[in-house]
């Protein structure tokens, strides 16, 4: 059984393509039913979030550092520290738990 990259590769680019290409064409009027445009302006920031999230657990050695530095940034930013001021406290949580653990 002899596997040909080019056919994989040509699937998927139709594929992709085709993701992109059939709301363009299907949909030419302007969507008015509320719940599908809120949900299309969130579908950004969800995809950024799924992510993002599993990358800042793996990104220390042990989880358990990761997720005190996810904690310890959101709460320092729903606190009202600038983007600056919740990377310190995030590094720092990591350095500390790091050191201790």
């Amino acid at each position: 059984m002899s596997h040909n990259i080019y056919i994989y590769i040509l699937v998927m680019a139709g594929v992709s393509f085709a993701i992109r290409s059939l709301p363009l064409t299907l949909i030419q009027t302007q969507i008015k039913n509320r719940f599908i445009q809120s949900f299309l302006y969130y579908v950004p920031y969800v995809t950024l979030a799924v992510m993002t999230f599993p990358a800042i657990l793996e990104a220390t050695q042990s989880r358990i550092s990761g997720g005190a530095a996810l904690v310890i940034g959101v709460v320092a930013a729903w606190m009202g520290a600038d983007l600056f001021q919740v990377a310190l406290c995030c590094c720092g949580s990591v350095l500390l738990l790091e050191f201790f653990l």
